[in-house]
Formats: C-alpha cells, structure tokens, sequence
C-alpha cells in the first residue's frame, strides 16, 4: 500500500482531539512483568505490532520435550525482553527468531550477561545473532557487567527478570550510560509493582520480590508517536493547535524531551488534566539546532525532517543506537532527505543537515520496513505533496497514524 499525502492549505482542522494508546515501551515491559506476575493488572495498553507480538510469545502454549518456535517479526524489544524472560522458565525450551532483518540485529551482549547469570543459550545460525535457542532454567547467580553504551533494552532486559532471581541482581555498567531514561523507565516500573531498586554511580541493584499485591497499572501513551504532531504543529502558521491524550508532565518517557526541544521550533505545550494541547507560537529564529539526543534517539527521524520542513539546519548527537534499529536509521534518513534536496552528512552517531529553504515536490520516501521512516516525513505534506511507500508500516508502534493525520485535516490518498 501506498499513501499519498497531498498538500492541504490549511492542513491543521480547529485543534482536533487525538487519543494515543499506551507507551509501547512501558506496555512491553509491563507485559513481561504481568507474565512473572499474573495478578498485575493494566489498562491503556499499546495497540502496536511490537506489543501484540509480545502478548502472543508470552502467551504461547508448550509442549513437553518439544521446543517451541517464537517468531517476534521486527520487533526488536520483543527479541530483547523475551531472551531475558524465556531464560528463567525453568523446564521450557523455545527458539527465538525474526525476520531477516532481526537476524542481522547484534544480540550477544545480552546472550553473554544471561550466560553469565548461569543461562542455557545457543545460536541456531550466525554466532552472535538470532535466531536463539533457550532452555529455561533457574539462574544462580546474582552479578553480572555490561558496557553502559550499549543497547539499554539489554539492560532492561536483565532488570526485568531480576526479581524472580533467587538473590536478585547487581548490575554494572561499564562506561558512559547510554539512554539513562529508559533504564530509569524500567527501575521506576518496578519500583510501582513492589520491587526495591538502587541505581548508584553506575551499579543497579534490584532486590528479590517472588509476589506482590494486587495491583492495577494505567499505561502513559507514547511520547515517541507524539513527536509527529509536534513536527506538524512546529510546520504549520502560528496558532496551529493539536490535542493529544493520554499524557502527564513528569513522564518516565525519555521522549518527553520534545517538550523542550520543539519550544525552539515555536510548538508551546500546555498540559491540563490527562490531555496536552500543542501550540505554534512563533517562527523559529535559530538556523541551525544543535541537540544531543543520547537519551532519546527515537526522535531523532522526526527533528531532522523538522528542521528541514521549517529551512533550519542541525546538529545531531548521539545517534549510535540508530544503526542496528529496524534499517540503519542514519544513512536512510540521509538517502530520503537528499532525495528531497537536502545537505546531509552522518557519521556513525551524527547527523548534520544544511539550512536550506528548497524541498522538492512529488517524491516518493522508502521506509525501509521502519515506522518512524514513514511517521516522520508525513508531516513535509504541509509543504509539499509527497509519497509514502508501503505505509502499512506504521502498524509496528502506532496502527491508527493514517487515521489521526486525517482527523488532522490531511488528505491522505492511497495509490
């Protein structure tokens, strides 16, 4: 399927009312910790690809000596929180693989700190990749370390699991941290369920905890597919407004950031009760941003297509992680913004865009099989008509984008 976005003079309705579901990531690691612990109850859960493959691994039945294959597609945190959870299962066998993609992503790092704890791990095909073979087992022991720049899904993994562990966990991380927000995302999630935690210097610690009380948790909507509707209200005519819910000011979210690095794009954010309204104030001043987003790279796709949108140019810092996500976010974003007309240069964990007040008309975007390829270049439609391909993409993280960016007032034609 192909969408077509087509340019609309007044592309913004009278600030229509958006309803996000739930944080795909505080849903999949709150689906982890509902399957260690059944009596905990949640709500606003994420409708996303990445959630429902959750729910379906974990939900998957066993048979006795047979292993079972589970499958999680491109869902990369599934991959990660499941190699940690089928780990502990003691007398259970699985395989765990993905897509093409998915066996080309680095997973020894984790496979390496759970073998360390004691787990039962294999690789199926290419040494250091999925697909996996877990037998479960009880870990004994209790410390393990990792290089605190690494994928922090791997350190949440371990944390995730680490209070049904006999003696908890002692975790040290090595180096510069990289993405603190999500680590303190999961500590803060446990901490909400009964769990004890520390987090000093650079070791975590988290206490054993085999029960807790019954316990109802309402999941924050994700901050990550609000960054959309900040990049088109920051492209819009002053006055431009958008509501979105279900949102809070203090967020565990690391992409809450877009609060303050869109008010240097002229978007005001105002929260009231569970809903936030988004507002275009002013026109930028500033022709090049320099942001470090190592605590929220999820964003980076959408700010570059901002700035271009708005003629601005950036500097954008702390991109590692971007390389091994669903395509190498860095070199596709470079690809379709030159496409557009764009002066792109990256680096491994860089990206730097020329001020430029050119965008060519009529250009189809490859997504490269990635959501956030085709989230964040919809909104350039408020400037010129342009082509998504195989937009269906979207369903991995936010199923209803297509719909929302018409209730938005986006004409939206599929090809």
């Amino acid at each position: 399927m192909n969408v077509h976005l087509t340019f609309n003079p007044q592309p913004v309705t009278r600030n229509p009312q958006i309803s996000i579901t739930g944080s795909k990531s505080e849903t999949n690691r709150l689906l982890l910790l509902q399957a260690l612990y059944p009596n905990l109850k949640l709500e606003n859960t994420s409708n996303s690809d990445d959630s429902a493959v959750m729910t379906k691994a974990l939900n998957s039945p066993f048979t006795i000596h047979h292993s079972s294959l589970i499958d999680v597609h491109h869902a990369g945190t599934a991959m990660r929180f499941l190699t940690a959870y089928f780990a502990i299962q003691e007398g259970k066998e699985v395989v765990l693989t993905g897509s093409t993609r998915m066996k080309e992503r680095p997973i020894k790092i984790l496979v390496e700190a759970l073998q360390q704890l004691g787990a039962e791990i294999s690789y199926e095909e290419q040494e250091g990749f999925p697909p996996l073979r877990i037998k479960g087992k009880k870990l004994s022991h209790s410390k393990v370390s990792l290089p605190a720049n690494v994928s922090s899904q791997y350190i949440s993994a371990l944390l995730l699991i680490a209070p049904k562990l006999e003696n908890g966990l002692e975790l040290t991380l090595e180096g510069e941290i990289t993405s603190e927000p999500y680590i303190k995302m999961t500590l803060a999630l446990l901490n909400e369920i009964g769990v004890e935690t520390s987090f000093v210097d650079n070791i975590i610690s988290v206490h054993p905890q085999f029960t807790i009380h019954n316990s109802q948790f309402t999941i924050e909507s994700d901050w990550s597919s609000a960054s959309y509707f900040y990049s088109i209200i920051a492209q819009s005519d002053i006055g431009a407004e958008i509501t979105l819910s279900s949102y809070k000011p203090n967020s565990l979210q690391g992409d809450s950031a877009l609060v303050e690095i869109y008010s240097a794009f002229g978007v005001e954010t105002i929260f009231d009760n569970n809903s936030m309204l988004l507002r275009k104030t002013h026109n930028p001043q500033l022709t090049t941003h320099n942001l470090q987003l190592n605590n929220c790279p999820d964003i980076a796709q959408t700010i570059a297509v901002t700035c271009f949108g708005l003629g601005n140019g950036c500097h954008l810092t702390g991109l590692h992680t971007l390389k091994i996500k669903e395509t190498d976010r860095l070199e596709a974003l470079k690809a379709e913004l030159t496409k557009l007309g764009a002066i792109v240069t990256v680096t491994n964990e860089t990206l730097t865009l020329e001020p430029s007040e050119n965008i060519n008309p009529n250009i189809s975007i490859k997504t490269y099989q990635d959501h956030r390829m085709a989230m964040a270049f919809a909104p350039l439609a408020l400037k010129v008509p342009i082509v998504i391909e195989e937009a269906e993409v979207v369903s991995k993280s936010y199923p209803t984008f297509w719909d929302d960016l018409k209730s938005a007032g986006f004409s939206v034609v599929e090809q």
